[in-house]
């Protein structure tokens, strides 16, 4: 047996592994780094940004917006949940008058039927509003909580400014119209799916 170790020591392929594992362990203490670490980083290109991640710009809103709807602007622009290229905030506008009634006079035993009741001093050319909010979701989230989750920091965000604007109390039923509205006296805040606003929204509000 002395003998065999002996001449397997002598033998070049022992002497050569040998000499490469006393190499490779001398490199090992001298760099300090592990076997898979490449000596030289390489140079990697920068991975590019995928399209429906990419920064998009957000809508400007007018130089006069009520200091509230500015500070309710600045928090839905980093939700989530919402397509900044569809926030917006713009003075309500009045529906148009519609046709008038002809005029008639009351008739009958009861005397109903009329269409003058005098004039009111209570009417007003404007609307129920001064400013309109609206903010849609990302389309396919409509479904997913998305527009609970953004009217959940809408109503944070109205009921933790000083003093708190009195905004009804939150609805216990689900909203599943794709379509939600937070009445803050002045103005009012929707919060719509892509289908609703292309349907109901799409001419009644600059972007």
């Amino acid at each position: 047996m002395q003998h065999l170790s002996t001449s397997l020591r002598n033998s070049p392929l022992f002497k050569s592994s040998f000499c490469r594992a006393r190499a490779l362990h001398a490199t090992r203490r001298v760099s300090q780094q592990p076997w898979f670490v490449d000596p030289i980083p390489q140079a990697f290109d920068r991975r590019a940004s995928l399209p429906h991640l990419a920064n998009k710009e957000i809508p400007s809103i007018p130089e006069d917006t009520p200091p509230i709807l500015k500070l309710l602007h600045s928090h839905l622009a980093q939700s989530p949940h919402l397509d900044t290229n569809f926030l917006a905030i713009c003075r309500a506008t009045a529906p148009p008058p519609g046709p008038p009634l002809p005029f008639r006079l009351p008739h009958g035993r009861r005397n109903r039927g009329g269409t003058y009741a005098g004039e009111s001093a209570y009417d007003t050319s404007g609307g129920l509003w001064d400013w309109t909010a609206i903010a849609q979701v990302k389309e396919g989230t409509e479904n997913r909580g998305a527009i609970e989750s953004v009217v959940r920091v809408i109503r944070k965000v109205l009921l933790t400014t000083t003093p708190p604007l009195p905004i009804p109390p939150k609805s216990r039923q689900q909203m599943g119209s794709g379509w939600a509205m937070i009445d803050a006296g002045t103005f009012a805040v929707h919060v719509v799916s892509k289908e609703v606003r292309e349907k109901y929204l799409e001419g009644n509000i600059t972007l």
